[in-house]
């Protein structure tokens, strides 16, 4: 406890860093992911894909974070079993999050499109495992978050599949393909 009174507004910087190499990591890998098809089908160019990007990322983690931050910093693990050494689970904190941001560095540079949310879970319970044992990991948040893992690409799956069904049916298997899709606008965005 002495350590982390003496040195936190160092910890804090640090922490800051790698932060931030962290958020590298994620515009490397998922940004690519996510902007990847628009910039490949020419319909936005890479800059203006960064810069959707940079709004849409900041806008989300500021409205919609809390709750999976919340998830990666109390419902992963059992904060208790570090009650006696909080300096550990401080600095295993900081090692998920550097050793994510660098998983996600070196995934970028292969090529890889790999999950923000699967490395940092995985550096977490890997951090917790080795420094308190795996009682530590609370186990029936891991299965919800693995299970959603498997679920969500198949509700993708289904919401892609059925807007493009929709897409082709309502917009260009018509004989007026252009007007229908300025109606198809129109009332979506009114």
């Amino acid at each position: 406890m002495e350590l982390l009174s003496q040195y936190g507004s160092l910890l804090i910087i640090i922490t800051a860093v790698f932060g931030f190499f962290m958020a590298f990591g994620v515009g490397a890998n998922d940004v690519s992911n996510a902007m990847g098809t628009s910039v490949g089908s020419g319909t936005i160019t890479p800059k203006q894909a960064i810069i959707i990007a940079m709004i849409f990322e900041a806008a989300g983690a500021y409205l919609a974070g809390g709750e999976v931050t919340e998830t990666i910093k109390s419902g992963i693990i059992d904060t208790t079993q570090f009650i006696n050494q909080p300096e550990v689970l401080v600095f295993g904190m900081m090692a998920a999050l550097f050793a994510s941001g660098a998983w996600l560095l070196i995934a970028s540079k292969m090529g890889w499109p790999v999950s923000t949310t699967h490395s940092i879970i995985g550096a977490v319970v890997g951090f917790s495992c080795v420094t308190a044992g795996f009682h530590s990991v609370d186990w029936s948040n891991i299965k919800n978050i693995v299970g959603s893992w498997f679920i969500t690409p198949v509700i993708a799956g289904l919401l892609a599949y059925a807007i493009f069904i929709s897409t082709q049916k309502l917009i260009f298997d018509t004989e007026s393909p252009l007007k229908n899709a300025q109606n198809t606008v129109h009332i979506t965005w009114d």
